[in-house]
């Protein structure tokens, strides 16, 4: 498990929407939630560990008023070498303004990892970004980009399109079904080696081994999310089922431990918060 990796969205991007959507409001007092999150199958634009590791993060979150907040998340992982370890903490400072026809959200997220942790992600030592969603009753239409520090600064972007559902319900239960379609980009930094052949001061042919780092743009992954948010008062239950499907991925010739590995897979997100 040695691949640069961000560990799974605290909130996927289309939850972030309707959550938005649905909690928005008016005031200027502070907000403190609570939530327990599990996820199925940690990955990074469908790349995956060996072991396929599943992660339970709990998280608090300060919003300041209906925009500003700050939250944090402890990292578990569990696997077949791993019984629910330590990782480490995700720290997430960031701004989020609802209207009627727009969201805007950007925010600076500070990993924290022990030296132990064998994530995907560990290299990771910031990020930040930048999303805007224009809202329609036909499609929300999403688009950001983000840059991730670690030795080398690289470039993401998505691409998202998502139909809210509203449903009906009784006693202050509302429920939600945000069904959505994403598409991420980013670059990718790797090692090309050739052969160069070259004549000498004598005129003789030789032949010399050239390695050089490269940085390409690239499709990273597409993937379907359809969150289910249930809201009752201060409860708030959200399932994320997922399917991913990494594409471009690096592969180095007889060097496993460079090479990235990743499949089509279903996974999913599970998450139970409170309100305060």
């Amino acid at each position: 498990m040695k691949f640069k990796k961000i560990i799974i969205a605290i909130l996927s991007f289309s939850a972030l929407v309707t959550q938005a959507q649905e909690t928005a409001k008016e005031t200027t007092t502070a907000d403190f939630k609570l939530s327990a999150n599990y996820n199925t199958n940690l990955n990074y634009f469908g790349r995956t560990d060996s072991l396929q590791s599943s992660g339970f993060f709990p998280m608090a979150e300060l919003w300041v008023n209906n925009s500003f907040y700050v939250n944090a998340a402890p990292i578990f992982v569990n696997n077949n070498l791993q019984s629910f370890d330590y990782a480490g903490t995700i720290a997430t400072l960031g701004f989020q303004h609802v209207s009627d026809k727009l969201i805007t959200h950007a925010f600076f997220m500070k990993p924290l990892y022990t030296e132990e942790t064998k994530l995907v992600q560990s290299a990771l030592k910031a990020q930040t970004g930048l999303s805007l969603t224009a809202l329609n009753k036909i499609l929300n239409v999403t688009v950001g980009a983000d840059l991730k520090f670690s030795d080398k600064t690289d470039l993401g972007a998505t691409f998202g399109l998502d139909h809210l559902i509203q449903i009906p319900g009784k006693n202050n239960l509302s429920i939600i079904i945000d069904p959505g379609f994403y598409a991420y980009a980013g670059t990718q930094n790797f090692t090309r080696t050739y052969q160069e052949k070259k004549r000498n001061l004598f005129l003789l042919p030789s032949t010399n081994e050239v390695t050089e780092n490269e940085q390409r743009f690239n499709i990273l992954a597409f993937e379907f999310a359809v969150p289910l948010i249930i809201t009752k008062e201060k409860w708030q239950f959200v399932t994320t089922p997922s399917y991913i499907m990494p594409k471009n991925l690096i592969k180095v010739e007889g060097r496993p431990d460079l090479s990235e590995t990743g499949e089509n897979a279903f996974y999913t997100t599970f998450s139970l918060k409170y309100t305060f």
